[in-house]
Order: C-alpha cells, then structure tokens, then sequence
C-alpha cells in the first residue's frame, strides 16, 4: 500500500470512529431560512442582523412558526407590519445573552510570571489591564442549551469559553488560536484547555470546526488553527496523554479539509493538490441576511446562488471581506466590488502555508508519541505540499508567494500579508527565500504606515483591506521574521512589534479599550469600514499584544519608535 494509499485508509478509518453521524447542514426554519428569518430582517429592526439570529425562543419551534403564520395571514401578500412583527417578537423570543450563565475563570490569577520581564513600567500596567480582560470575556453556555437545543441558535459545548468580544458573543475558531496563546501566558491551562476540548468536541459532532458557536455557522469553517493550538497547549504542559486522545480528532480534521477543500491542478506537466476555501451553501447569510440579499438583487438566481456561496466562502477565510476575493467578470484580480467576491475560485498562500505547519505539526506528534511509520506519512504530506507551494504559489524575482486564481490560471501580485505566510509556518526549502521575502516586505509600500502593517494597499471599503491592520496578520509576520536567522530580519520583526504595541497601547489610554482592528494612519485609533461597527473585546487582540509583551518585554517602550 503507498504511504498516500495509507494515509487516505488511516484517517477514513479514524473519520468512521470518531466522527458519528454528522448533523444536517442548518435547516432550522427560524435561524437559517424561511418566512421569520425574511421578514424581520428586511423589516431592519435592529442595527445589526446578527442580534435577531441569536435570541432565544420562548415556545417550541412549530409553535412559534404556528404562530407566524396565523399573524401573517391576517395582512395583504402575508407581509406583517413591522410594529407587529416586532409585538411579535418580544411575545415569541427573548434578547441574545440569555444562553449563557455569568462565569469567571477560576484559574485567572492576579500577577503571571510573564509580567516581570516588561521592563516599561506603563506597558507593564497596562499588560495587567489585558490581563485582566480575560474574566470579561469568559462565557459559560446554560446547561439549558444542552436540555433544549431547539430552542437556541446557541450550539452547545460542554467547557466554558473566551469570546473575541462585541457582537461576537459565542466562540469562534480561528480567534481562539491567539486567544488560548494569552491564556496560556496568563497561567490560565485550565480555561485554555477546555477551550481546546470544546474544538475536540465540535469535530467530534461535525467533522470539522464551524466558524463559531451557532448553528447558522454549520457549513462553513475558518482558518484550521486546531492543531497549532494542541501544539500550543502540550508546549506549555507536556501533557502527553492529552495529546494521544487528542491526535485522532486532528486527523478527522485535516481529513475534511483534504476531501472537502482540495483542488487537483496540473501545471508544467505536474499534478498538485493545494487547498482552498469553499462552501457550497448558495443562500444569504443568516447573521448578516440583508446585506446579502440587496447586494445580490438583479442577478440571474444561479449568479445569486454562487455570490451566496462565494460570501460565505469568504466568510470561511476569516477575511471577511476583500478585495483579495475579487475577481471581475474578465478574470482580474482585485478589480471589481462585493458583488465580484469569487473565493472559491482562488488557492490561499497563507491556507496552504497553515495546513503545510498542521502536517509537520502531525508528523511531530506522532513521533512523541512512538509512532514513526505515521509520521513519515505526514513528512510526506507536507513534502508534497510545499513542492506545489512552491511551483504554484512562489515568485522567484518578486521574493514571496502569491495567491493563485483559478479562473485565468495566473498568480495575484497584489500586496497581503498572506504573501508571506509561508515564512510563518516555515514551509519554504531555500534559505534565501527567507532573505528575500524580508526585501519584498521592505519594498512593497507596506512599511510606511505608522500604526502596523495594512491588510492590502487598497482602499475598498471593506475591513480586511486598507487602512487596516489585524492582530493575527501581525503577530504572524512577526512571528516569522524573528524565526529567521539574519540580523535584518529580527530587527524588522522588532521593529513591527515596537510599532503594533504602541498602537495598541495609544488606543488603549485614549479609549481604554482594545479593539478588534486598528487603523495604521494616526495616533492610535481602531479600524473600520466593513458590515458592522468595529468590536470592543478583544479576544485576539489581547492574547497577540501579551504574546509580544513577553516576547520583547525586555526592550519595547511606550514611547515608541518609528522604522
């Protein structure tokens, strides 16, 4: 049997015994489609679409929709006004937060070891501060969730979580990577653990890990961080027995990704298999209905159909939303609107950087573990992947590595932090790509902002795009340039870490809030733009700007200081 033939065997044999059957794709009739859902999103009775998906029915689901269709068969073409729709509503649910109990971490601590080694004092207090936003944002689901899942949209797990914060109230994956780091700074293994179980739990249920915590999010995935942060929580404990039960789910997995989101693709007379993003799932987005709905009106239904798809396809990379994701009607990258998001139709250089650190993460684990023949079959894995990183994705003379659109066969040149995921999953095989890819950052423009490094050079509207940068994209670029072994590049990591952290602490003492996103024009203020107010919290935020704290706690100031 070849070591592909058995890789594909072991991991349908741990799919069969650990996943069970897997639940439908979200049909509820009140949360993910049909006449309520319609009704009062279109009505716009409140600010954000994401607040009626997340209340709480008061009575069975049948009852509720019974008692719909008997107030709107009262009125002209069944449309209910929206001053009883909204009588309606407060008599049939009950406001979001209702799901989850008060909880705080018991495992938070008032002074962490990693405090110590801040040599600025205000930096210092303010990283207490972060720390102690960590019992803000603790969540414990009612155990009524579990009794009456009909009930909620709320879907149950049985640890209690960190939120990212704002209107995300539940827990979401790909956030949750940076968090579990700060916990794991903070001392808090526990919370940090459950959290991990929780993710263990959801694959177990589905397969793979949803977005987030609701049952509208069932289709779709994020970014699959699930293994790094196993890797995360046995580097702080050396809990092996931990890591023996939870090997399996991690290959349940990485198995969906490669059967549900792999591309074959023959180039110079090879065949690759690269990953992509793709949910084919062709109805608006429940938490954000009508902003899918009128961006789609005028279109064929099958162009509605594949915009719907592409959103939440979208939605499915974290980057929500892009003009990476663009590809106009004539094939070009990045030109175009919303309305041309075709996700699905580009292979991701910071996916394929991800998945190829989770298979030389599986392959690490199954040598601690004893294990060498699975092993060597994930080493091959990650080999075969980064020979189509590299004939697919890398650009020689630019110096990094570049999404490809599948629709005109070509690479898209545009600038992304992504382009240099590859040195921050160190999936690349010549030294000198390291060094080069420290000149491409350095003369792509992207340098010249003083708040951090901007998700692209172009201004869209849309909030993974210029002027704003995220806290992820950050500490991945940072992460990556000081793992290289030039001079060069650790000072470019210091400097992007000197620069991040005082935006993040200007912002702080000027609003006393961390935010999701921050502007890199400016004295530190939040970003914005995008479908919804940018979020207070914030779960990512806080664990980045502690892991940076204590990466460089001995040598970052307040004051600051410019590349």
């Amino acid at each position: 049997m070849s070591n592909l033939k058995a890789l594909c065997f072991l991991s349908l044999a741990l799919f069969a015994s650990v996943k069970g059957d897997v639940p439908p794709p979200c049909d509820s009739e009140i949360y993910c489609t049909g006449p309520i859902l319609h009704q009062v999103q279109e009505a716009k009775l409140f600010d954000d679409d994401k607040h009626f998906v997340d209340m709480k029915l008061r009575s069975a689901p049948d009852d509720v929709l019974s008692a719909f269709r008997n107030l709107s068969s009262k009125f002209p073409n069944t449309t209910i006004p929206p001053v009883k729709l909204e009588e309606f509503l407060n008599t049939s649910f009950d406001q979001p937060g209702t799901e989850f109990e008060s909880w705080a971490p018991p495992d938070w601590h008032e002074k962490p070891n990693f405090l110590s080694g801040i040599a600025d004092d205000k930096l210092r207090e303010w990283a207490e501060k972060i720390h102690g936003l960590w019992k803000s944002l603790g969540r414990k689901i009612h155990s009524d969730v579990k009794d009456h899942p009909e009930l909620y949209s709320q879907i149950y797990t049985p640890h209690p979580v960190v939120v990212p914060g704002g209107r995300f109230r539940e827990l979401y994956y790909w956030d949750s990577y940076w968090v579990i780091n700060g916990l794991l700074l903070s001392e808090m293994t526990d919370t940090a653990h459950g959290m991990i179980q929780n993710f263990l739990y959801l694959v177990n249920r589905y397969g793979f890990v949803p977005n987030g915590g609701r049952i509208y999010y069932e289709r779709r995935s994020q970014p699959p961080f699930l293994t790094l942060m196993v890797e995360s929580y046995y580097q702080a404990t050396k809990d092996k027995e931990f890591l023996r039960a939870a090997l399996p789910v991690l290959e349940v997995e990485y198995q969906f990704w490669m059967e549900n989101r792999s591309v074959d693709l023959e180039l110079n007379g090879k065949q690759h298999v690269l990953n992509r993003y793709y949910v084919e799932a062709g109805l608006p987005r429940p938490e954000s209905y009508l902003d899918d709905l009128e961006l789609a009106e005028g279109l064929t239904d099958g162009k509605k159909e594949q915009l719907w798809m592409d959103l939440k396809t979208g939605a499915e990379s974290g980057w929500d939303f892009t003009s990476r994701w663009y590809i106009a009607d004539g094939g070009d990258n990045n030109s175009g609107t919303l309305r041309d998001t075709r996700t699905s139709q580009i292979l991701p250089a910071d996916l394929n950087a991800l998945l190829c650190r989770n298979e030389k993460t599986l392959a690490s684990f199954h040598r601690l573990l004893g294990d060498s023949d699975s092993a060597a079959v994930y080493d091959q894995a990650a080999a075969r992947r980064l020979e189509a990183i590299e004939s697919v994705l890398w650009d020689a003379e630019r110096g990094a590595w570049f999404d490809y659109n599948l629709m005109t066969r070509s690479k898209n040149f545009e600038f992304y932090p992504s382009n240099l995921g590859p040195i921050w999953a160190q999936c690349y095989s010549q030294p000198e790509m390291g060094e080069k890819a420290v000149q491409y950052l350095k003369g792509s423009g992207a340098l010249q902002f003083p708040n951090g490094v901007p998700t692209s050079l172009k201004e869209s509207g849309q909030q993974w795009d210029y002027p704003n940068a995220w806290p992820p994209l950050q500490h991945m670029l940072i992460d990556g340039f000081s793992k290289l072994p030039s001079e060069d590049a650790k000072k470019l990591a210091f400097d992007l870490a000197q620069r991040w952290i005082k935006t993040n602490w200007l912002a702080y003492i000027k609003y006393e809030a961390m935010f999701e996103k921050y502007d890199v024009n400016g004295d530190g203020k939040p970003g914005g733009g995008g479908e919804y107010e940018v979020q207070l919290g914030f779960g990512w935020t806080n664990g980045v700007a502690l892991q940076l704290l204590d990466q460089y706690g001995a040598t970052l100031t307040s004051g600051g200081r410019r590349v």
